[in-house]
């Protein structure tokens, strides 16, 4: 990638077309939101294993079968909410992807994420391999707990 010297136009990475000032600052506004998503993501992930871990001990410790039945509300909560931020990431990377070539049809400094919601749904993020890893774990060790304490 290379700036020319008044800094209006910059190379793309295979030597195409060049895009303009703007192109490349609403690239960059693009993918501060995907890196901010990721990151919201990131921080829902250490609050559910707190969350988990302090209710599966709390049950274990009680031998109540009840309160790590009640933990598996919140994890579910956590889980929507974790799948709302990953279908908002996948929306926003394929904006950038439809806005990163300079004869885009994007409107520039476009944020809208319209017309790729049919082509992302929140099911697909909620189901996606990782999530499923992750939340099914934790749900399969409120379930242990649960018959092991029972």
């Amino acid at each position: 990638m290379s700036i020319s010297s008044d800094g209006a136009t910059v190379s793309t990475t295979t030597g195409g077309t060049p895009l303009s000032a703007d192109r490349i600052k609403h690239l960059e506004f693009i993918q501060a939101i995907v890196t901010r998503l990721g990151n919201n993501s990131f921080l829902l992930k250490g609050w559910v294993m707190t969350l988990t871990a302090a209710t599966l001990a709390l049950s274990a410790g009680r031998l109540s079968w009840q309160i790590a039945l009640s933990g598996m509300v919140p994890l579910l909560g956590f889980w929507f909410l974790d799948s709302y931020f990953l279908r908002q990431e996948r929306l926003f990377r394929a904006l950038y992807e439809a806005a990163r070539t300079p004869d885009s049809t994007v409107e520039m400094l476009s944020m809208n994420v319209g017309p790729y919601l049919s082509r992302v749904t929140l099911a697909k993020a909620a189901f996606s391999q990782t999530l499923v890893l992750f939340y099914g774990a934790l749900l399969i060790a409120h379930f242990v707990v649960v018959l092991v304490v029972r």
